[in-house]
């Protein structure tokens, strides 16, 4: 019919009859074998090397014959339980069976939850293989027991043991600590127009050349931190020269306790020296390697009364006392040179000079002398007094001129101090001001605790030096300034 519903008017609906009509026969069975056997043969007629399976009828199939009966079970193994086979943990219960995971009637509480399956390894025979269990991991080495002590306690291998090392720092030492807080507390007042002037609560220094290493730090006191005072110590470290030609400087000043300004006299003075020297250097150098000590002595002898003439005469420009414009000043001279082993203090005032040899102190500070060495002309005593006069105004028969410092500058009040000594390797030398030195002759604790410090074969970091320096002791609350110098 057509798709409104007539007659159909042409062949074009000839194939719905065609399709649906009885008299069209049913193609039936194929002439070809096509059972299960047929299709065998054929799949194995094609698989076979040979070639191609003959023709008639194929072969009858080979039936496997029927397995073997299982094994019997050992006679002594326990007969097996009639009734139902065991039930696994994750298994659901049989209809009408009780739950052992539910919680009792009655009793309110939830049901357990049932744990998960664990997992199952492959079982004999299965396409995994046979199962074996992982293989336990080494156990750790141990070491051979050691003796045993005579009371039974068990002893650890020393070669278990750590290197014994160096105690930690303290912060103080004796039976209590001192009055003033560890830290700093006040600053010092500051001048807008002369900020050049501040000098900082801390420095901190160090190097190494030829065989030595130097650490060298200046620490405000506890006393000066409480106050709000400045740091009357002052550190200068310098080197003048190249390789095994060069010097190193290390000198420390310390101003006048009552004077004003005792901080700026202290860094004046370093500075003072401090060019003296490096103008000098070349000279010191040789005289140092050839171990002229006669030589050395009188040199720095006028080099440190040039410096401290330096003070003297600026105090009386400026109308001043000459103690007002005093310091105590202690210098170290190390070459380079690692085949020189000569190592030179030299200085004016008090303070320490230690040396630490094989665990122990040795308080080496030099006596003064009395002989005070050729005047510098213009720094200390005037003209008229040095031997022999002005020589060059006698020459020339013009009288000598009265000198510009009068009354002349007071003379040095504590007498130069000057030694010489040959490093060992493994010693330690520390040079010190009062601050320092002070405690250290008497404070019996704190000698044991940096020797026990300094005596290791490394010496110590900055920051450790520097935590070294600060052990402080009750009665001592000057600045801190030490240098010390390590022999390798």
């Amino acid at each position: 019919m057509s798709q409104q519903g007539g007659r159909p008017t042409g062949p074009e609906d000839d194939w719905w009859g065609r399709l649906y009509d009885d008299a069209t026969g049913d193609t039936g069975p194929a002439p070809a074998p096509d059972s299960l056997d047929d299709r065998f043969a054929s799949a194995s007629g094609a698989l076979d090397a040979d070639g191609p399976a003959p023709a008639g009828p194929p072969p009858a199939p080979t039936v496997p014959g029927p397995r073997p009966a299982a094994p019997a079970a050992p006679a002594d193994l326990p007969p097996r339980p009639a009734g139902p086979p065991p039930r696994a943990p994750w298994d659901p219960p049989p209809a009408g069976a009780a739950d052992p995971a539910a919680a009792p009637p009655g009793t309110g509480r939830p049901p357990r939850p049932r744990p998960s399956p664990p997992p199952t390894a492959p079982t004999p025979g299965t396409a995994f293989g046979p199962w074996t269990p992982a293989a336990a991991p080494p156990p750790p080495p141990t070491a051979p027991p050691g003796p045993q002590p005579a009371d039974g306690s068990a002893l650890r291998p020393s070669r278990l043991e750590p290197p014994p090392g160096p105690l930690p720092s303290r912060a103080h030492v004796g039976s209590r600590p001192p009055t003033y807080d560890p830290e700093p507390t006040a600053l010092p007042p500051a001048d807008p127009d002369a900020l050049d002037d501040l000098v900082p609560d801390t420095v901190l220094d160090g190097a190494r050349y030829g065989a030595c290493t130097l650490r060298a730090a200046s620490v405000r006191g506890d006393s000066a931190r409480y106050r709000g005072e400045p740091r009357r110590d002052a550190l200068l470290t310098a080197r003048f020269g190249t390789g095994e030609r060069a010097l190193v400087l290390v000198a420390l000043a310390t101003g006048a306790r009552t004077a004003p300004g005792a901080h700026r006299a202290a860094a004046e003075a370093c500075r003072w020296i401090g060019a003296a020297v490096g103008r000098s250097h070349a000279r010191l150098v040789e005289d140092i390697r050839a171990a002229r000590r006669g030589d050395l002595k009188s040199g720095l002898h006028r080099l440190t009364d040039r410096s401290l003439g330096g003070l003297r005469a600026g105090a009386a420009d400026r109308g001043l006392q000459p103690g007002a414009r005093a310091a105590a000043l202690r210098c170290l001279l190390l070459p380079a040179d690692p085949a020189c082993r000569i190592r030179v203090f030299f200085g004016v005032g008090p303070g320490g000079l230690f040396r630490l040899r094989d665990g122990a102190w040795q308080d080496i500070e030099p006596e003064g002398t009395e002989a005070r060495g050729e005047p510098v002309v213009g720094f200390g005593s005037p003209p008229s007094k040095t031997p022999g006069g002005d020589r060059l105004t006698m020459d020339l028969g013009i009288p000598t001129p009265p000198s510009p410092y009068e009354p002349a500058p007071e003379p040095a009040r504590e007498p130069f101090r000057f030694r010489t000594s040959v490093a060992r390797p493994g010693d330690t030398l520390l040079m010190c001001g009062t601050g320092l030195a002070d405690p250290l002759r008497g404070e019996r604790e704190l000698r044991a605790h940096l020797a026990d410090r300094w005596s290791r074969s490394e010496p110590p970091g900055l920051a450790a030096f520097l935590a070294d320096t600060q052990v402080r002791v009750k009665g001592y609350a000057d600045d801190r300034t030490a240098v010390a110098v390590w022999e390798a």
